[in-house]
């Protein structure tokens, strides 16, 4: 089917108590593993790219690879930009067809975050794209804040509400305890926090960082409202290491297709782990998903139910 915006899939999960997994992809491998891995599990799926991937692969080669994979298959796959920090390198996004946005405010003042977010939300809802924001800061990693300075980073529930009534953000980021690029599973998260936001944010929650979480956590956050869960660093390790193995194995290989396959292989055996922590295996066929049409400028676009 043609690519779907994450809005359908997040109402969803919101009211149903699962949680959607959001997969960074940098190339053709990683994108083709998480939409084939998806598939096998019938579950929902967000493929997303980042800033720093669309640096890497380019933001029309990235949309070109995901539309066409999004094609042949019958799952909803939704192609979110992850962690956008500009105007520019968003409509950039919308135009080339990605049919979710993020904007990432975090690093600037909360006034300048809600003016800007909200005028990213305007420009995407005018195509029918739904947006998500981010309050609070993910530290890159564990070796760049102390634990007891973490405190200064976390998502404040009350502020949470004013941004989103002020932005008309359609999902909201929250920083709870985790960490970008963490290849170890040991963070718990702030579980009372992530509650509290709930009581004052009805959207759907998005959770960061989650490579360096606990299961444990990710369950009990999902229980508590996180509906979309990004995860980058742990696909990108499983996927290395199977190709570092099979290299040092076979040490006078250069056929790239003999040592990347296997990559994939891992790299989709850890996005089919994740779907099942997250709940979401088998929920393709409960998502009111909304079909959207390949943006051309932002005329098109529009969704339909």
């Amino acid at each position: 089917m043609a690519l779907v915006t994450t809005k359908g899939m997040l109402v969803t999960a919101n009211e149903e108590n699962f949680a959607i997994g959001a997969f960074n992809a940098n190339n053709l491998e990683m994108a083709k593993g998480i939409v084939e891995a998806a598939t096998e599990m019938n579950s929902p799926v967000i493929v997303e790219v980042s800033h720093g991937g669309i640096l890497h692969g380019g933001v029309k080669e990235m949309a070109a690879c995901v539309k066409a994979l999004a094609r042949q298959v019958e799952i909803p796959v939704a192609l979110h930009y992850d962690h956008g920090t500009d105007l520019i390198h968003n409509i950039k996004c919308l135009r080339a067809g990605f049919t979710s946005l993020m904007f990432d405010g975090s690093d600037l003042s909360y006034i300048e975050n809600v003016k800007k977010t909200k005028l990213i939300v305007n420009i995407a809802h005018s195509v029918g794209v739904p947006v998500e924001g981010e309050l609070g800061k993910i530290p890159e990693n564990q070796d760049e804040i102390a634990p007891e300075k973490l405190m200064n980073y976390l998502t404040d529930p009350q502020q949470a509400k004013d941004f989103v009534d002020k932005t008309g953000v359609d999902f909201l980021a929250v920083a709870v305890g985790s960490m970008h690029k963490m290849k170890s599973q040991s963070v718990n998260l702030d579980i009372d926090r992530i509650k509290r936001i709930k009581k004052y944010v009805k959207l759907p929650l998005v959770l960061h960082g989650s490579s360096g979480v606990t299961d444990r956590s990710i369950k009990e956050a999902i229980e508590s409202g996180i509906s979309k869960i990004n995860v980058h660093t742990y696909l990108a390790k499983n996927f290395t290491l199977k190709v570092r193995k099979v290299l040092k194995d076979n040490p006078e290989m250069v056929d790239l297709r003999k040592y990347l396959k296997p990559g994939r292989e891992a790299l989709k055996e850890a996005v089919k782990e994740q779907i099942d922590l997250f709940g979401s295996f088998n929920k393709a066929d409960r998502i009111k998903h909304r079909k959207v049409e390949e943006p051309s400028g932002f005329k098109a676009g529009r969704v339909v139910e």
